[in-house]
């Protein structure tokens, strides 16, 4: 079953339509790789992908174990590699809401996080690291 459609716009743009609900999304090649920068790149949205997929899994598995869970933050470095072009780290910075969280809590999180399906997708050569400040 289709879920997606993208479409090539022309000058190095696209846009894709989530088929149930209508959004959409755009991306615009990054300056440095002869585009405008004027949007995500498809290599942001992977960076944005493992964030969003990290804390979803998050709030999954809170809401399994009985665990608070509010605002989360997250903060992304892409790195890039030239030859052959291809995104070589993903640094994520991510600042949960004070809510007193106990060791074995912190553990349960982190453990989701780093275990989520876009996580586990990643090609192994890809960097992954993951900073939580608990505050």
């Amino acid at each position: 079953m289709i879920s997606m459609i993208v479409t090539y716009d022309g000058h190095l743009h696209t846009t894709g339509v989530h088929l149930k609900s209508g959004k959409q999304i755009e991306t615009d090649a990054p300056v440095d790789n002869n585009g405008k920068g004027n949007a995500f790149s498809p290599t942001d949205l992977l960076c944005a992908s493992l964030a969003s997929c990290m804390m979803t899994i998050m709030g999954i598995t809170a809401e399994s174990k009985g665990i608070p869970l509010n605002t989360i933050e997250c903060s992304i470095q892409k790195v890039m590699e030239s030859n052959p072009r291809r995104v070589a780290g993903i640094y994520l910075d991510m600042a949960l809401e004070n809510l007193n969280y106990s060791e074995k809590d912190q553990q349960i999180l982190s453990n989701a996080a780093l275990t989520c399906p876009v996580a586990k997708s990643l090609h192994p050569e890809i960097e992954v690291r993951l900073n939580i400040s608990w505050k």
